[in-house]
């Protein structure tokens, strides 16, 4: 494939996917779901039972991805099955999604249940889809094509859940008795949306077919077997080895901020509302955002691009311990989303380029692995600094250990000669 190679059409497609599967990361994961668990499902239970519930129900899935992803890649590179362990992870979240809606009062396990199902399809799924980003991009055209995914992720999941904010708070309006009636129906909406926006990539996006057949029982087999040689040769690769170091530091520190922001501000008395609008503001600034980093990343590169992602981030999280004002939260809001898309966009492209192309799916794996286990230590940081402190403020600078380590280990890492190894397969 040529270096400068962008099939618009499949890019497209490629992208639409993260405009269907985005709606389950705004709406559920970092919107509706927490707050209503909280007040509707466990609303008998303790606050802190229900937040150490929760913290379960999160952490849970993210071990599950970040352990089977790496195999999960390999397998799908060797059997060439991308796209359908795509769609079955998918179906997974799409039915757990939809299924929410029928949850009653008070059933807080199933609701726990199949939140977490809904997220290990949709962590696994991420998979397979960062990896399809090689078959509609070549080298030099990396970057636009993966802001073109974060981008319409921004605006397609802020698009879905403004939608459902309108009808919680004007449930008549739209036919509905009351706000739990229309956040129960919201997650039906993510649901749909999800399903109707992933046809595009299913239909579209290339996938090369295996030159020889082989059994599942074969593919099995000979993928832990690539999978032990790769983690074993991995010194081979060795800016890869550092990026992915580095990378697990950095986006902890980022999926932290994405995970805890809502329960951060709650502990520093914002209301739900203000939070709401805050998620809002991220989501809309986000899509711009996200291109313009594609741009800065052809014209800089990608490693500039992510410092100073870095860097952004770094402030916010020293500006996050002084807030008081709401004003002030919607501001640091509108700064998250100026750099969250950037620095993950980035990080997704400039990985594409220092990796083998035929071994895509089964890098992959290991970006994810590390960025679940990201997702997974993050909040327990968070919430033991807190403990220890009794401050919530504190918590929030245990961050900076994250992103200055990321940023340290990330100048050791040479772009070029990473490049140069990946074509040297």
């Amino acid at each position: 494939m040529p270096e400068d190679y962008l099939d618009r059409g499949k890019a497209l497609a490629w992208a639409l996917y993260d405009w269907a599967n985005s709606a389950f990361a705004t709406t559920v994961m970092a919107g509706f779901f927490p707050v209503f668990f909280k007040q509707y499902w466990s609303s008998d239970a303790l606050a802190t039972t229900s937040s150490f519930w929760l913290g379960v129900a999160n952490s849970l899935p993210s071990l599950v991805i970040m352990l089977v992803s790496p195999l999960l890649g390999v397998m799908a590179d060797r059997g060439r099955t991308k796209k359908r362990w795509l769609l079955l992870f998918s179906l997974l979240g799409i039915l757990a999604t939809g299924a929410l809606t029928l949850v009653a009062q008070g059933q807080w396990l199933v609701a726990l249940l199949l939140y977490s199902v809904g997220v290990i399809g949709f962590s696994g799924a991420n998979v397979l889809y960062d990896a399809l980003i090689v078959a509609v991009a070549g080298e030099r055209k990396l970057h636009i094509a993966s802001a073109l995914g974060f981008s319409l992720g921004y605006l397609g999941g802020g698009l879905l859940f403004a939608g459902n904010v309108l009808m919680t708070l004007y449930p008549q309006t739209f036919g509905l008795p009351d706000a739990p009636a229309a956040v129960r129906f919201s997650f039906l909406s993510v649901a749909v949306w999800w399903a109707v926006f992933s046809v595009p990539l299913l239909l579209f996006v290339p996938e090369p077919q295996p030159p020889n057949h082989m059994s599942g029982l074969q593919v099995l087999r000979t993928s832990l077997r690539q999978l032990r040689q790769t983690l074993a040769n991995i010194r081979r690769w060795r800016m890869v080895g550092l990026f992915l170091v580095a990378y697990w530091l950095y986006i902890d520190g980022v999926d932290t901020i994405v995970r805890m922001a809502v329960d951060y501000g709650l502990a520093l008395g914002f209301s739900a509302q203000s939070l709401i609008v805050a998620l809002l503001i991220t989501q809309f600034v986000g899509f711009p955002a996200a291109l313009a980093f594609g741009k800065l990343g052809e014209k800089l590169g990608a490693l500039n691009g992510i410092f100073i992602g870095i860097g952004g981030y770094t402030l916010i999280t020293i500006w996050g311990y002084f807030i008081s004002q709401s004003w002030e939260f919607y501001a640091l809001a509108g700064a998250i989303g100026l750099v969250q898309g950037g620095i993950q966009s980035l990080s997704r492209s400039f990985y594409a380029q220092i990796i083998p192309v035929e071994q895509s799916g089964e890098f992959f794996g290991l970006y994810n692995m590390l960025g679940k286990c990201a997702a997974v230590i993050g909040p327990v940081l968070m919430g033991w600094v807190s403990l220890m402190t009794g401050n919530p403020r504190t918590s929030i600078l245990s961050l900076l250990v994250l992103f200055i380590g990321g940023a340290l280990l990330l100048t050791r890492v040479d772009a070029e000669a990473g490049k140069r190894a990946a074509k040297a397969l």
